[in-house]
């Protein structure tokens, strides 16, 4: 049966991260859209309704739009749908916004939430009030409980903390793979080439959340199209150990994530890459010198190499 494309089953939430629970409800609605014949539709926002809500108070950022949009792409989803979150948006009751939204824009035939969602003015609209519309306009609404392991609900605010504290292994645990940064590679002060370990400096966009202070042994990829790493095309990844802070041998002031990649020396400047966080090496240290730097350093690449060649 071809899809009525008048008709869709809709999920709709932040999905920043696109974590294992997020996972379960897009599988929900991938899998009724499938039985219903209907387009499944993903909504999201942006900008995060918690910056338009209290200004200065946006999360940090698990996920660009971009990656978001990829990854719920895998996941199965038909219609990746952007809402610009404004204060006109924010003012609408959860009857209006129903009707206005999932209703006359959207067609939805049913709607696939978490079972913590609000949504309308003040967030006064529930699962329950969802239900009491859908009854009204004439769709169904599907409430699921939220995932989770070991007394620990997945959530975009349980994987920041995670990211916050440099805990990869329980943000990639709750993600379903690695956290990722994103960045263009902007010019540096050059040190680490001068050490024997050029770097690229990578400048995430703002809100990133990026993880504490340390030595990370991470995957690298270039995201940007005809660049290579090494013999590594754009999309395959490469060997990296990370470095994020302020340089304190050296007395640094600015906060940088700088990757070392293995096995590869060229000129990244003014690509876009991705960093794929898979193990916390060590804390960030101030060093009696720059050759218990290099010592340093040596060992890091050499853990990084083994922990992402057992991988």
């Amino acid at each position: 049966m071809p899809p009525d494309w008048g008709r869709c089953v809709l999920t709709i939430g932040v999905f920043d991260g696109v974590h294992r629970g997020h996972a379960q409800l897009i599988s929900r609605a991938v899998k009724s859209a499938a039985v219903r014949g209907v387009p499944s539709v993903l909504m999201t926002f942006d900008p995060h309704p918690m910056e338009v809500v209290r200004p200065g108070s946006h999360p940090a950022q698990l996920s660009t739009l971009t990656r978001r949009a990829e990854l719920v792409e895998e996941l199965g989803i038909d219609v990746f749908c952007v809402m610009p979150f404004t204060h006109d948006f924010m003012k609408l009751t959860p009857g209006r916004y129903v009707h206005d939204l999932l209703v006359e824009k959207l067609h939805v035939t049913e709607v696939v939430i978490g079972d913590n969602f609000t949504f309308g003015k003040k967030a006064a609209g529930t699962v329950e009030t969802m239900r009491e519309l859908g009854s009204r306009f004439g769709f169904e609404v599907d409430g699921v409980k939220l995932v989770g392991e070991h007394a620990v609900t997945f959530s975009s605010t349980y994987i920041r903390a995670c990211v916050d504290a440099g805990d990869m292994a329980a943000a990639a645990d709750a993600l379903g793979r690695p956290h990722r940064v994103e960045g263009v590679v902007v010019h540096g002060d050059k040190r680490g080439r001068e050490l024997g370990f050029p770097t690229a400096n990578i400048a995430p966009p703002m809100h990133a959340a990026i993880p504490a202070d340390g030595v990370y042994a991470c995957w690298f990829t270039v995201l940007s199209p005809g660049a290579t790493v090494g013999t590594t095309m754009p999309g395959k990844r490469a060997m990296a150990a990370v470095s994020v802070g302020t340089n304190p041998t050296f007395s640094g002031r600015s906060r940088t994530v700088e990757a070392y990649v293995l096995d590869a020396d060229i000129d990244l400047y003014g690509q876009y890459v991705a960093v794929d966080f898979v193990e916390h090496v060590r804390g960030q240290r101030k060093f009696a010198s720059v050759d218990d730097l290099i010592k340093a350093m040596n060992r890091d690449v050499e853990y990084t190499r083994k922990v992402l060649s057992s991988s």
